[in-house]
């Protein structure tokens, strides 16, 4: 239930209940009978679902922008019907078994999922109860006792299978635990889920060469294993796999059920060896239950009541299309969801009087699979057990130790990117020697006034536009993976906002020296070395004002498309309010305004001020020359309204003002993605 619980490492004989011959044994089962058996010592756990009654309304699951691009109103909203989602619905499992959750699409699977994680939304129970071993479900005993691995593998790509369950390992075990100790429960994770092979692989993504699917899968339920909790709860695991992977990856899951762990999964039709696998099954249609017993009984009942199994069939095929709603026309629907509620009410007569709710052979009250072969397997321990004692168990990790870990986590993820980075860096020269060429060609020469305005207007509006773009794309790519760590209590939002935000510094610095510095001394502006300084000092500056705003744009805003058009917005009403398109002090009132906390206008009324004092340009009208002082520039542009320590002072301000949106952001606003909607 929690890591107090301790881990056992021991030798044990192989049994997988679905093997039925040593070829298949040697053919699903690599390793030999001295591979390490991961078991949960901890007290038996106990899952029920008593008479639950969960109703939704299906508006309130449509995302906010989509209801805003149907012109609804936000008091229409969540305006509709109250649809039920489960009716009635029992189930007890517990420690040692592996429950299999089945039933066609819109059956109630993940919605069931959800409502024992207490990550359900939009919806209510309306009667019934959720027990963990006696106590009322709740958020914070679920993360104390429960493990979710979600359908969708949310992993950082550049990291390997080691490192990413070694940072994991930093936030989520007890500050108690030694750092021998943490990598000693890596290993052993490693070990028991088969990743030795791929222990120093990139886990990889689907633009990113890493480990296979059924490989990253596997870490994704390892990632939840190190903890060591005594349920574990998975929702569509073999989805996406091939079905020799999705065979192994449950063979792995029945592995842990008998190590004396509760094992909760959902699996839309599992062919007939992976049916075999399953201890007891669940099979939903349309929120009610069908069947709920052993998977070895399931075709006798269904036998026993009309509906045989056709010889040759798999049976969960074969039942799963029998209780399908079939929405082909309004006869075929209406006859289907008679027959489904039929067999409902059946299963509830013949289950009524059990305590488990299980359908039994000839309604005998026999022993259900359970933990016989992992609780009392005769062991010799290989090493100690890692044991803490019960009060240490929430201690875990907070604060310095959650940032450094994250900020390790993230720079080592994102300097491992070697593809980004190189075209980020390609990207920051290649316009630099584009613009510096431009007015390279005048030699020596001095720039006339108004090239020199348009460069160091340009100079400063070009590369944020490129940067916001990076910044809402990258962000929005691990906005799911953000969501759920911060949702499973792995870290809290003060340490990653701040490993965010320092992590990505380096790249920053990078990217402004290599467009900034090429462009300064290829287009002979002022050669005053403090003037250099102080010109990169508000490059910088109003870079970082760019990239701040997109950090605040992608944690406000949903998907990438709108935060993306925000971001786009905000910049272009920055870029038009800058004092080089039109004068500031022609502006009518609105957009005047604006302009105060256009980051554009401070940077350019800077540069501006740093590249004109104490300069004088000559201007030749036929054989006059007129010498035309710097100030003079700066007045006619009206750059000079404030000191330059001002544009430094509001520069900052501004910076620091969108990170504080981006923080309240984190903080206030469910950082769901548009997957998980």
């Amino acid at each position: 239930m929690d890591p107090s619980a301790g881990i056992e490492l021991t030798k044990r004989p192989r049994r997988f209940p679905s093997v039925r011959s040593d070829v298949k044994d040697d053919l699903f089962v690599p390793e030999e009978d001295n591979s390490l058996y991961f078991t949960y010592s901890g007290a038996p756990n106990v899952l029920e679902v008593k008479d639950l009654c969960y109703q939704v309304n299906l508006n309130a699951q449509i995302p906010w922008y989509e209801k805003l691009a149907e012109f609804k109103m936000p008091w229409e909203w969540n305006k509709g019907d109250q649809t039920t989602a489960m009716a009635s619905l029992n189930l007890k499992v517990t420690s040692g078994q592996m429950l299999a959750v089945i039933g066609n699409s819109g059956c109630g699977r993940t919605t069931l999922l959800d409502i024992i994680t207490c990550k359900d939304e939009g919806g209510k129970i309306k009667s019934g109860q959720i027990l963990i071993n006696g106590k009322l479900a709740s958020k914070q005993l679920v993360k104390k006792s429960v493990a979710h691995v979600r359908q969708d593998d949310q992993l950082l790509p550049h990291l390997t299978v080691r490192e990413t369950l070694s940072f994991i390992a930093k936030l989520r075990l007890p500050r108690s635990y030694s750092e021998q100790q943490r990598q000693k429960r890596v290993e052993d994770v490693i070990a028991e889920l088969r990743l030795r092979q791929c222990a120093n692989t990139k886990v990889g993504n689907a633009y990113t060469r890493g480990v296979s699917g059924g490989e990253r899968r596997r870490v994704s339920i390892a990632v939840q294993l190190l903890w060591n909790p005594g349920i574990l709860i998975l929702d569509e695991p073999t989805s996406g796999l091939d079905s020799f992977t999705a065979h192994n990856l449950v063979i792995t899951l029945s592995r842990l059920a008998r190590g004396n762990r509760l094992v909760l999964l959902s699996i839309h039709q599992p062919r007939s060896d992976i049916f075999q696998l399953f201890d007891l099954v669940l099979l939903l249609s349309s929120g009610a239950t069908i069947y709920s017993g052993t998977a070895k009984d399931m075709v006798q009942y269904f036998t026993s009541i009309g509906y045989p199994c056709p010889r040759y069939s798999n049976p969960a095929d074969f039942y799963v299309d029998l209780t399908s709603v079939n929405y082909h026309s309004k006869e075929e629907e209406g006859e289907t969801l008679e027959r489904t509620r039929s067999l409902a009410e059946i299963f509830g007569e013949k289950v009524k009087d059990f305590n488990d709710f299980l359908w039994k052979v000839n309604d005998e009250n026999r022993e259900l699979p359970s933990s016989e072969t992992s609780v009392n397997i005769p062991t010799t321990p290989l090493e100690k057990a890692i044991k803490i004692d019960g009060n240490e168990a929430d201690e875990l990790p907070k604060g310095l130790h959650q940032f450094a870990v994250l900020l390790n986590r993230h720079v080592s993820n994102d300097f491992r990117d070697l593809s980004t980075l190189l075209i980020h860096g390609f990207e920051a020269v290649l316009m630099a020697l584009l613009i510096g060429f431009l007015y390279y060609g005048l030699g020596g020469n001095q720039l006339s006034i108004q090239d020199t305005i348009a460069l160091l207007f340009m100079k400063g509006s070009l590369t944020p536009f490129a940067i916001i773009l990076d910044v809402v794309a990258k962000c929005h790519s691990e906005r799911a993976m953000l969501f759920h760590e911060l949702e499973d209590g792995l870290y809290s939002v003060t340490p990653y906002f701040f490993a965010k935000v320092i992590g990505e510094l380096p790249e920053h610095m990078a990217f402004v020296v290599f467009y900034s510095v090429p462009i300064y001394w290829l287009a002979n502006l002022n050669p005053g070395v403090d003037c250099f300084f102080l010109n990169f000092f508000l490059m910088w500056l109003v870079v970082y004002c760019s990239r701040a705003m997109a950090l605040w744009m992608s944690a406000l805003l949903p998907t990438l498309q709108i935060s993306s058009f925000m971001s786009n917005a905000l910049f272009t009403a920055a870029y038009l309010t800058g004092g080089f398109i039109i004068r500031l002090d022609t502006l009518w009132a609105v957009p005047f305004w604006i302009s105060f906390v256009s980051f554009l206008r401070w940077g350019f009324a800077g540069v501006m001020q740093v590249q004109f004092t104490n300069l004088t340009y000559q201007i030749n009208i036929r054989n006059i020359t007129i010498d035309i002082p710097g100030k003079v520039i700066i007045q006619s542009l009206d750059s000079d309204a404030y000191p330059l320590y001002a544009s430094f002072l509001v520069l900052i301000g501004i910076s620091a003002g969108f990170l504080v949106l981006y923080y309240l952001s984190l903080r206030f606003v469910k950082q769901k993605s548009s997957q998980d909607w």
